[in-house]
């Protein structure tokens, strides 16, 4: 049994039952290991969860990162293909999309404090695409960190009601938010 395959099984359980209602001891049984033994590769649920959102975030900071860093891309390019890597992941790593999303309250203060800067830095990324857009002279927009924000909330919720099975993948529906995003609701005359 590896570390990796304890956070995977981990990530599961505390999507499912959430990080409170989970125990070491399910952990443990889930991995067919001992509860003794699951301590020997992990101190406790705290290290799991921030090991989780720490993982979670190093994916999504890399992949977003490919896409703010694209040259000679427009702005909405780049907007519309963050949020089609950032919905895929999402919607396939649904588990460790949960913990992020739903967990990351869990953490203890001193863990938080850890956790903040890593997730200011995936914010952070949001804020510079839409903040490129306004200097290019493509975006108006008021407060970058509200309009990333806001953008990331109605994608995040997106795991609340996304089915593999559904009409639409998550490329289709990346597109859809991305039309809101960019043109709005208004009709144009």
């Amino acid at each position: 049994m590896t570390r990796d395959e304890i956070l995977e099984t981990a990530a599961q359980i505390f999507s499912e039952k959430g990080f409170h209602a989970t125990s070491m001891q399910e952990i443990a049984h889930a991995v067919n290991l001992q509860k003794a033994s699951l301590y020997h590769h992990v101190s406790g649920k705290q290290e799991i969860l921030l090991a989780l959102l720490d993982q979670a975030l190093d994916i999504l900071i890399s992949e977003i990162s490919v896409v703010v860093e694209a040259p000679q891309t427009s702005p909405q390019t780049k907007i519309r293909q963050a949020m089609q890597v950032y919905l895929q992941i999402l919607t396939s790593q649904r588990g460790l999309a949960a913990v992020l999303l739903f967990e990351h309250r869990s953490l203890n203060a001193n863990l938080r404090s850890r956790h903040i800067p890593r997730r200011d830095r995936f914010e952070g990324l949001w804020r510079g695409l839409i903040q490129e857009g306004v200097e290019s002279g493509v975006f108006v927009c008021r407060d970058t960190a509200q309009a990333a924000r806001a953008l990331l909330g109605v994608m995040n919720w997106t795991i609340t009601w996304y089915r593999d099975d559904g009409p639409q993948d998550s490329t289709d529906i990346a597109e859809q938010y991305a039309e809101i995003f960019l043109n709005g609701l208004l009709a144009r005359p």
